[in-house]
């Protein structure tokens, strides 16, 4: 009989293709043996598959090309026998990779494994004894990638680089250090000038608005480019955006390192408002913006403006005409409006002006910001955070002191009303069996009574903090705004805005309602921001 032969060898990563000695040795080895074999057993090897890079764990085999050619020919009948140098070069998959051996066995294709002889399906000890081998094969790919995760973490959390390419901002050195293979590793250490790079990004990103693509456009035009020696993409920009690396900590999966100083190029706050933003203006948070979309032009208010009548976004758009600069007679500017989009596109039934001067309605936005700084720097920060709040904290933590007193003296009552029983029980005690059981159920009421009452005054303490500390950072923020206010540019200041404002609503004559993400009437100076008119 001809015994016609087909190999298939497989290794699993690119990385073991291109990095790994051992496995860059594997197939041939996996060849060597499998010729070896049947040269052994008489047979005639007359094709042979080879999959570099494919993963029996993770990769189906009707995602596996190499695997459909051979089923293929098994239709076809060119082959009688599939050779492998172990079953697990077919997959690793549970739940499918015995049912594949099986097919080929059902269409007359015997299975040879190089280690591991025939695998056979003559009884149902036989199928169950494939079915638990590539079980097992699933479980120990499933461990080899835990233990890899594992040691990476680890390696992670103790402070050292887990390998492969240095993030834009950071180079490679030799460590020193030597892994079990004596290779040598390799450490991060910051690159200045990628470094600076890194800060503009963010800086533009967090304290101007800049979105990703306008980042990579102003790096471009400033003549910056890529470590590539290409320009700027905005999807390395993202990238920048969201590696916690540039904090000084280093991640590998759910693993952090503490913070490493001598790789630290941004703060953490900085990054933290990196992600808030990033977060924020994703469309799946389109009801929840709190920061514009982008910080392009001249306007102060952008995505926060409605029309006071119909509800509707107010949008800028220019007429064409170009006028003389009020500051600036000889510089010609274009006329900038924000007009009612349900109006102009009469979607809606508005009774409000089509649209407002950008410069009178941004004037008095500017006024209203302007007002508050003003009044929050006139009041000193113990008097709008710490006095206001020491009382109401005293009061608190008092109750909840005194609560905690009489939680302990209830709870003492129950337990001497219980060691009663015992007493009762022995003949011991002066209280009868049903005045106990009134006792401890009084006693148990009395007890839950004072346990949610304390709760209650723990909760209201804790809340007491946290309100404490979000004041804390708000006046902060605040004068810090205020501080650069006066000298930032129109992103900055858009961004600033963003920032205070939530939502404008523009009636006619340029009436205003403005909500405030601060609520001012928490500090005790009660600024009394109202609605302004031009």
């Amino acid at each position: 009989m001809e015994n016609r032969v087909y190999c298939l060898y497989r290794v699993s990563t690119d990385k073991q293709v291109d990095y790994n000695e051992k496995s860059q040795a594997d197939i041939p080895m996996q060849r060597k043996e499998c010729h070896r074999f049947a040269e052994k057993m008489g047979w005639t090897i007359i094709h042979e598959e080879q999959e570099d890079g494919v993963s029996g764990h993770k990769v189906r085999a009707e995602n596996r090309d190499k695997v459909q050619i051979i089923k293929e020919h098994a239709k076809q009948g060119k082959f009688d026998i599939l050779l492998v140098f172990m079953f697990d070069r077919i997959g690793r998959i549970a739940d499918e990779t015995p049912f594949v051996v099986e097919w080929f066995v059902r269409n007359g294709i015997r299975v040879w494994s190089t280690q591991e002889g025939e695998q056979r399906f003559d009884s149902h000890t036989d199928k169950l004894t494939n079915y638990i081998r590539f079980w097992q094969a699933d479980g120990e790919s499933e461990k080899t990638s835990i233990r890899t995760r594992t040691a990476l973490g680890q390696l992670v959390e103790d402070g050292y680089f887990k390998g492969g390419l240095a993030p834009y901002g950071y180079d490679l050195i030799k460590s020193g250090r030597f892994n079990k293979r004596k290779h040598e590793l390799y450490e991060l250490v910051v690159n200045e000038a990628e470094a600076a790079v890194v800060r503009i990004i963010f800086d533009k990103y967090v304290h101007e608005g800049f979105g990703a693509q306008r980042i990579a456009t102003y790096l471009n035009n400033l003549g910056y480019r890529a470590r590539s020696g290409k320009p700027w993409h905005h999807a390395s920009i993202r990238g920048i955006i969201c590696n916690l690396t540039y904090t000084g900590v280093l991640r590998s999966g759910d693993s952090r390192s503490g913070v490493l100083p001598h790789l630290q190029i941004i703060p953490p706050e900085l990054f933290e408002a990196a992600q808030a933003i990033r977060t924020t203006r994703a469309n799946s948070a389109e009801q929840k913006r709190r920061i514009p979309l982008n910080t392009r032009g001249n306007s102060l208010l952008a995505g926060n403006v409605f029309c006071g009548h119909c509800g509707s976004r107010l949008s800028l758009t220019t007429n064409g005409k170009a006028y003389p600069c009020k500051d600036d007679p000889n510089r010609i500017v274009k006329r900038v409006r924000y007009i009612c989009y349900g109006k102009t596109r009469k979607q809606t039934e508005c009774d409000g002006q089509t649209g407002y001067t950008t410069h009178t309605l941004d004037g008095i936005i500017d006024k209203v910001v302007r007002q508050i700084f003003d009044r929050m720097k006139a009041i000193p920060k113990s008097e709008v955070v710490n006095i206001r709040y020491k009382e109401k904290m005293e009061e608190r933590k008092s109750l909840l002191q005194s609560v905690r007193v009489e939680y302990a003296k209830a709870a003492g009552e129950l337990e001497m009303f219980r060691a009663e029983v015992i007493k009762s029980l022995r003949g011991e005690s002066s209280f009868s069996q049903s005045l106990l059981n009134s006792l401890i159920a009084d006693a148990e009421t009395k007890c839950l009574e004072v346990q949610r009452n304390m709760e209650a005054a723990q909760a209201a303490y804790d809340e007491g903090k946290a309100v404490l500390a979000t004041l804390n950072a708000q006046y902060d923020d605040i004068i810090t705004w205020s501080e650069m206010y006066d000298t930032a540019s129109i992103e900055a200041k858009k961004m600033i805005v963003s920032c205070l404002i939530s939502r404008v609503e523009v009636y006619r004559d340029y009436k205003l309602h403005i909500d405030f993400k601060i609520d001012f009437e928490q500090f005790s100076g009660g600024l009394d921001i109202v609605a302004i008119a031009a």
